[in-house]
């Protein structure tokens, strides 16, 4: 296998960097800031292979600088940051990390859902801010989760994880919105049917959204779609940022158009909307859908497993676009 240059953008598990150092002569970001457009600019024009995440902006312009890089192997799946059609011109390669984040993206999914309904992050903090006088029946009163109805935008691996547990966990009725209808056997276990996206939003007692970021996908929750929501609903996002308006959002939540929401990524990562910040009634993560000790050194084993292959001149194992 071939010696070559790789650029690392951040911080990996140990281990995974470890068995990185031993398959190339790589350049780690040891203080794991996020790269500025030059610093991308700068890593493209001297890497043979360029292993960037989702805070990395690998549009047209920096591409267009004629970069000696042959593949972008994104540590991740969505691969929104990273201009496809620009790479593919250029004869760049991409790859991305499907798969080994299913289940703990569903299981943060699930945790947003109670957080939000049950109003886990405002209770939380009103104990640490030591204003608690005990227990009282009227205090602090949330939604029931058990028996709801979950509507999915997004009927993917992801979001079949995530109806897979609303279902036989929580006995919730799910309604999908999808580009293409599940197999009937799938459907059947998941106690899933397919609906138009308006018959969704009025029927859903918690919206959850899993669909990539597309020109089509963006602001698929805008300010007429939230207001197609029942004012009792709960608006779940683990998906990308920009499939909410998140304005629009501040102000359904503040204005009481819906009931809560609970938020892992944003539009303007790591900027929030301004007025979000200021709402109890919205559970706000740091992008952690992935955020587990396994699941984080499964996605640089899978890195890995794409430049090995790429590096010996076979097929990659997860090829993008």
């Amino acid at each position: 296998m071939m010696r070559a240059r790789i650029v690392v953008t951040r911080r990996w598990p140990a281990d995974v960097e470890a068995r990185l150092a031993t398959m190339a002569d790589v350049a780690f970001n040891r203080d794991d800031r996020p790269f500025d457009a030059d610093q991308v600019t700068a890593a493209l024009a001297t890497a043979y292979i360029l292993l960037p995440t989702v805070t990395d902006r690998i549009g047209a312009a920096v591409l267009g600088t004629r970069p000696r890089t042959r593949l972008i192997a994104n540590f991740g799946v969505g691969v929104n940051h990273i201009d496809l059609a620009a790479a593919k011109a250029l004869g760049i390669a991409v790859s991305n990390t499907p798969g080994v984040l299913t289940d703990c993206t569903a299981d943060l999914a699930m945790t947003l859902m109670l957080m939000a309904a049950r109003r886990a992050g405002e209770g939380e903090r009103h104990v640490r801010s030591g204003a608690w006088v005990g227990w009282r029946p009227t205090h602090m009163v949330g939604s029931r989760v058990t028996g709801k109805t979950l509507g999915i935008i997004g009927m993917g691996r992801i979001g079949q994880a995530v109806a897979r547990r609303a279902h036989a966990g929580f006995g919730m009725t799910v309604l999908y919105h999808s580009r293409q209808r599940l197999d009937g056997a799938i459907e059947a276990a998941l106690g899933a049917t397919k609906v138009p996206l308006a018959n969704l939003l009025a029927r859903s007692d918690f919206v959850s959204l899993h669909c990539p970021s597309t020109p089509e996908t963006r602001h698929i929750i805008d300010a007429a779609r939230l207001a197609a929501m029942r004012p009792t609903a709960i608006l779940i996002n683990t998906a990308r940022g920009d499939v909410v308006d998140e304005a629009a959002l501040a102000s359904a939540l503040g204005e009481g158009r819906i009931a809560a929401a609970g938020l892992d990524v944003y539009e303007r990562e790591p900027a929030i909307e301004a007025a979000l910040m200021g709402l109890e009634n919205v559970v706000l993560l740091p992008h952690l859908g992935s955020a587990t000790a396994e699941t984080r050194t499964a996605m640089g084993d899978c890195v890995l497993d794409n430049v090995a292959a790429f590096l010996a001149g076979r097929p990659l194992p997860n090829p993008v676009g």
